[in-house]
């Protein structure tokens, strides 16, 4: 099948719409970022893309710090208000009905609504072109408690969480497998289980 080539874009997706809130419990402001993601596993890195024309980039360039909130499928319309509209005009919090929560590593609010909430400090700041990245260390995770098993394990996919793909939101669809399935062994028929007619 045929392709067309197109000159160099952005045209990467899906992408998680987030929720990144900036500023103090006292004066909390959020915005939607879509470029994020993950830099390294160990120290825990991750990074925004932010234009600074955005009223949060002074709040997070000043601050060094920000928390990464995951939104779910229901609070669409509040994640793309957010991404809309600048806190220079408008309370986002008070506008969405979203309630500013005390983190615990840093002064930045997390989103009470939203079922994982990532404390991020900057680590490093660079200007590409229309935006800067913010690279920061993940330095406390905080997850809603009803989307734990009985062994503490959080179940992402209970979350309800959404994509974003080329100016469009979409809900997570359904599970597909696992990490590793390509290389894991299947289970022989009837291993581990006791044979008719033996001892046990």
């Amino acid at each position: 099948m045929a392709k067309q080539h197109w000159k160099g874009s952005v045209l990467l997706a899906p992408v998680p719409p987030t929720l990144i809130s900036c500023g103090t419990m006292e004066h909390p402001n959020v915005l939607t970022i879509a470029w994020t993601g993950v830099l390294a596993t160990h120290p825990p890195m991750t990074y925004i893309s932010v234009r600074p024309s955005r009223y949060s980039y002074d709040l997070i360039r000043e601050s060094g710090e920000f928390v990464i909130n995951l939104p779910t499928s229901a609070m669409m319309k509040a994640t793309d208000f957010c991404g809309v509209r600048s806190g220079r005009d408008v309370d986002k919090f008070a506008q969405c009905h979203l309630t500013p929560e005390q983190a615990q590593t840093v002064s930045a609010p997390m989103i009470a609504e939203c079922p994982v909430s990532l404390e991020c400090r900057v680590t490093d700041t660079k200007e590409l072109g229309t935006h800067t990245v913010f690279e920061a260390e993940i330095t406390g995770v905080n997850v809603d408690e009803r989307f734990l098993d009985s062994k503490g394990k959080l179940n992402l996919q209970q979350c309800g969480l959404m994509a974003y793909a080329h100016g469009e939101y979409f809900a997570l669809g359904r599970k597909l497998g696992n990490f590793g399935d390509s290389v894991r062994k299947k289970k022989k028929p009837g291993k581990g289980k006791r044979q008719p007619g033996k001892k046990g």
